[in-house]
Parts: structure tokens; sequence; C-alpha cells
């Protein structure tokens, strides 16, 4: 027979349109407003926690659909947004600082969708909004950052060149300072610093038998270590929200020492948060076997050493002295130690960082080395009735705090290189967020949040419900039009555009692409290109049954002829939507992955998936005599046998 597809093609044409109907399904749910809270530093939250947050909402009369535990910790269901920021106040101020409780928005797709992993497509902030963060960079501290890099300078210059000092250290007013017993090595120190250390504007004094000189950053050297700090945070928090998969993020400079930071679509934005704001990096020292642990927790701290304490409270000494950081570390993988059991990083060297190690493990065989996890954290204070404290300029007022701890002090066994791996971590999770943070790089400043908000649509409700109607208003007048004027072909080229439109939104929510007004606009257009391809067909039949053809030939010749047709105009409209994509950027970009991804479709959808209905309506019949395709019917004027 001219017009039927073998078994196996209606069968996969049939697997295909399920599965575009099951993976589309969830977009069609909805969201929840909900709260996320989790632990401190990815602490285990329990069943206990999930109770414990239900009593505080029943208490306080708030009304909450669910309250569940996962891995990214308790999350709280509501009704509405009205609730849900009551509840987010509420639970923040019983819980305190120890517990961060962040806005969420959770899909509320039926349980048996999201056991096949079918999950809707995130919407950007011009839709549905999404989370908007106003970060302030810690400037103070990192101009003291940079002082206390020069203070390691200057001893470093100081001992190559066999000048004697007594003490280099940083003012705690800003600034370094160096000591000598006798007025010449300070004017060799000097003459040294000033051609070393052009950033430095220096000054000289005599103070209690001592001879001083002082140095001070310049005006410039400050303005560039600021500007510096706030370039390095933009490109680590770029790779932050890269590894946090957001698609689309705006992350931009607001004046001289803030970032704004807008995440469209995230789902768990307690996540996003945290890692957003954690400042952590390692620092590899030696362990001070030398020396008594027990006369250093007595007050009686050897000079050059300093005291530290693991993960389990118990205290160890540490030489100050830096081997390398977090600086030098170029890859980090979190991973299973399948022979100790634990997780671990995988760590991997820059060249000068490998150098180092493998110098220094190879002169300390037999010794401990330890690996220092610090971290900066900063808080909102908050007064007694939860709000925010703010300061003389109207700011939320933060709570500084740094953690220093030994995650692992092991026995150098040998001499090691460029890669190695650190044990001694609490969990996958915390592996996977420290190599996450080691990747993405360190920040050259802190960071805090000082204005965290969901953001609604940026163009309004009332726009972007404008937005949807003029897509289905459009898919109607198209769909009356062909109806109308190709009757029962209509009727099928109608079907095989819903069709389209579920198998581009069903690919959009696998993707797992975020929709933005531009990607609207694509699948707009992509409704009126797809249609062209049926228009196509149907006036190639319709030409081929004015020329006096049976309606079999017709219909198989109307598509082999049109299909060539169809597809050099795809193949035009994909270039110019791929050239978009390479040369776009931002919503231009999101316009052509919909644009592309909707060609593709309507090509399967446009030819295979009308072609097949057609197939069964017309194909077994073999004596066709008319074909109900508007105003052109041909009619068999063959006797009937």
């Amino acid at each position: 027979m001219l017009n039927q597809y073998p078994l196996w093609k209606y069968l996969l044409i049939l697997a295909v349109v399920v599965l575009a109907f099951i993976y589309a399904l969830p977009n069609f749910y909805g969201e929840d407003p909900a709260i996320q809270i989790s632990a401190a530093r990815g602490t285990k939250l329990d069943n206990a926690a999930v109770a414990r947050v239900g009593a505080i909402l029943k208490r306080a009369n708030i009304a909450y659909a669910s309250a569940t535990l996962d891995e990214g910790g308790v999350k709280v269901r509501f009704a509405d947004t009205e609730t849900q920021l009551k509840a987010r106040d509420m639970v923040q101020r019983e819980l305190g600082n120890t517990y961060t409780v962040a806005l969420n928005l959770l899909p509320a797709t039926p349980v048996w969708l999201r056991a096949v992993n079918a999950r809707p497509m995130y919407l950007g902030l011009d839709l549905s909004g999404g989370v908007h963060f106003l970060l302030q960079v810690d400037m103070d501290a990192a101009i003291k950052k940079a002082e206390e890099r020069y203070v390691e300078d200057i001893r470093s210059l100081l001992r190559n060149k066999n000048i004697r000092y007594l003490t280099v250290t940083r003012l705690d007013a800003g600034g370094v300072e160096v000591r000598f017993r006798d007025v010449p090595e300070r004017d060799k120190a000097r003459d040294l610093l000033r051609r070393e250390l052009a950033d430095l504007t220096l000054t000289e004094q005599e103070r209690s038998g001592e001879f001083v000189i002082s140095g001070k950053l310049t005006d410039t050297a400050l303005r560039e270590k600021r500007k510096f700090a706030l370039e390095q945070n933009l490109t680590s928090l770029n790779n932050r929200v890269n590894e946090l998969g957001v698609a689309e993020p705006i992350i931009q400079q607001q004046g001289v020492d803030r970032i704004v930071v807008q995440l469209p679509g995230v789902q768990d934005t307690a996540r996003a948060k945290e890692i957003l704001g954690r400042t952590s990096t390692l620092e590899i020292m030696m362990v001070d076997e030398q020396h008594d642990v027990a006369g250093a927790l007595g007050g009686r701290v050897p000079p050059g050493s300093k005291l530290y304490h693991d993960r389990q409270k118990r205290p160890i000494l540490l030489k100050k002295q830096v081997i390398y950081s977090g600086d030098n570390i170029v890859d980090a993988a979190a991973g299973f130690d399948n022979q100790q059991g634990g997780a671990v990083v995988h760590i991997t060297l820059d060249a000068r960082g490998a150098a180092i190690n493998q110098r220094v493990t190879g002169e300390n065989v037999g010794k401990r080395m330890a690996v220092v996890y610090i971290e900066i954290k900063s808080e909102t204070q908050l007064d007694a009735d939860g709000k925010p404290v703010l300061d003389q300029d109207g700011r939320p007022v933060q709570i500084k705090s740094r953690i220093e701890e030994v995650i692992t002090a092991p026995v150098i066994r040998e001499q090691l290189g460029k890669r190695f791996q650190i044990s001694g971590l609490e969990g996958v999770e915390e592996a996977r967020d420290l190599s996450l943070l080691l990747r993405a790089g360190a920040l050259a400043a802190p960071v805090f949040i000082i204005e965290e908000r969901t953001v609604g649509p940026s163009l309004g409700a009332d726009n972007i419900q404008r937005g949807f109607h003029s897509t289905w208003i459009g898919f109607t007048a198209i769909a009356l039009f062909m109806i109308v004027y190709y009757l029962v072909f209509g009727t099928i080229s109608v079907v095989a555009l819903g069709i389209n439109v579920l198998m581009l939104v069903a690919v959009l929510s696998m993707l797992q692409a975020t929709l933005t007004l531009p990607g609207m606009a694509a699948i707009a257009l992509t409704v009126g290109m797809a249609i062209d391809a049926n228009v196509l067909i149907n006036e190639r039949i319709r030409e081929e049954l004015r020329n006096g053809n049976t309606p079999q030939a017709s219909i198989y010749t109307g598509y082999e002829r049109a299909f060539g047709t169809i597809l050099d105009s795809n193949i035009t409209s994909l270039i110019a939507g791929l050239a978009l994509f390479l040369f776009g950027s931002g919503p231009v970009r999101g316009f052509a992955v919909v644009l592309c991804l909707g060609i593709l479709t309507s090509m399967f959808s446009g030819v295979m998936v009308s072609r097949a209905m057609v197939n069964l309506l017309y194909g077994g019949r073999r004596k066709l005599e008319r074909l109900s395709i508007g105003n052109t019917a041909w009619k068999s004027s063959q006797p009937r046998g």
C-alpha cells in the first residue's frame, strides 16, 4: 500500500507522543510556596527537626500543607505566599542564626511523575521571578588580607638579604611595621623595601630605643586592591553559579563595593545562599611536634606556632608558616575512599604548589602535615523581635566570625606531588560543597548578603498573562482557519501542531531549561512556522487532485514532494537560529535555543505525525473516492467493481 507505515514506525510515534505528554505534564501542576530550613555547614537535619518546625508553626497558628525532610533540609509547603512569608519570619526567629531559613518554590508535581524524573521547566525572573541577592563586599577584609601578604613578603625579603630585624607585624589601624635594633640595619631595610615594594609609603621613627619603619598602602594601591577584590569576587561568584547549574543568571557590579546576583527559576535557594556567601579556603601547615601542646593550652604558645583544634575539639599545635593555600589549587573533585571509607576531596595543584608540595613532603617524611579549613561567615544581627539591627546608614549590622579547624593531620608516608586527597570530612555533602568552592576559586574578600528577596515578574502579572494568552489565541486562530479551510486534513494539521507544542515543552522540561519572555516569543513563532509545513503538504495534495491523480496517489505524492521544500526552509531557519545562539547573548540566546528546538520538533510532528494520522484514516481504504481537504474534492470516475 502507498500510504501505510510499518508497525514499528507507528509504535515509535506513539512512544514519542506518550513520553512528550508525561514530561510536559509537570508544567501544568504549578508550584507551591515553601520555606526551606538548612543547618549550618551541611549538618544533617533529622525528623526531630521536622517536628520542631511543625510545633513552631502550630503555636503561631500558621497552617501548612506538608513538612518533609530530604537531603536539602526541611521543606514546608503553604497555600499562599502571605502565609509563606509569615512562616519564614516566625521560624527564623525561633531557630536563630544557627539555621538558614530561605523562601522557595517547590513543584507541585505528583509523586508518580517525580519517580520518572519528570520535572517542570524553570521560568525566568520575567515570568515567575526567582531570587535576588544584594551582596556587600568586605573591602576592609580585602585590605587586611593584602597587608598580611606584605608582612610575609617583607620577612622573606629581609631574610634573603640577611638584614636583621626584631619583628614584622600588621597594625590594627592598618599598615605594617618593622622594628630594628640599630640604624644601619633599618637603613638597609628601608632602601630594600622602597626598591622592591613601591606600593608602600614608608615612614621612619624611633620608639622606646627601637628603630621602626612603618608602611602604608598608597591611595593608588588601595584603589587597585579594592578593584581587584571586586573583580575576583565577580569571577568566583560566576563560577559558583555555573556549578549550581542556574540558567541565565545575572551577576553584576553595583557601586564600588556591591554585587547584584539574580537567580531565575532557582529551586534550592537555601543552598544558593550558602554557596554564594561562603568564603572558604584551605591552608597546609606542618604540625609542631617539637613543643608541648599542654604548654600552649596554658598560654605558652611558642613563637612561630599557633594553637588550633580539630573537628573533635582536640588541640593541635601547628607552625604558623603556610606551605601553600587554596590559591594553588587548580581542580578539586569529591570522591569516596574505598580502602579506608569516608568522603574525600581529590586535589590537583598548580605548578608552584606541586613544586612546594614535592619539596616539603620529601624533606619531612615521617612527620605530620595538617590541612586547615578556614571559613569566614557573616550573619545578620537580630534584635529581640527577630528583626535585623541597622547601622547609622540603614544597613543591616553583620556579625563576622572566622572558623579555623584542622580537617586532617596525617603522617607523610612518601613524597607527594601534584595530586593528593583530603580525608576527614563530615560527609559526602561537605566534600561536594568544599570541592565546588575550591574549583570556583576563593573569594578575594568576604561577602555578606544585605538584601534578599524573591523577585516577581519584572513586566507585571498582566503582561505575563497577555504573553501566555497571545500564544493560545494565535494557536486557536490558526486552528480555526485550518479546520475551516482544509476540513479533515486541517483537523489533522491542528492535532499535529498541538503535539509539536507538547513535544517542545517536554524537551525544554527534560533539559531543565529556563523559559523567559523571549522564549515564549520563540514558541509563538514556532507555532506559526510549524503550520507552514502542513499548509505546503495540503496544497500539494490538492494540486495533485486537480491534476487528476487518485486520492491515494495524491496523498503519497503530496507528502513526498512537499518534504524537500519543508526541509530546505527549516534548515535555513535552523542556520539563522544557530547564528543567533553563537553570536547573541542573554535573551537573544534564550530565544535562539527555543527556536532551534521548535524547528526540530515541528519537522517531526509536521511530517511524520500528520502522515501517520492520514495513513491511519485513509491508508487502509482500497477504493478511496473522496478526500476531505477543502474546496478541492476528487471523486473516482472509475466504474465500481
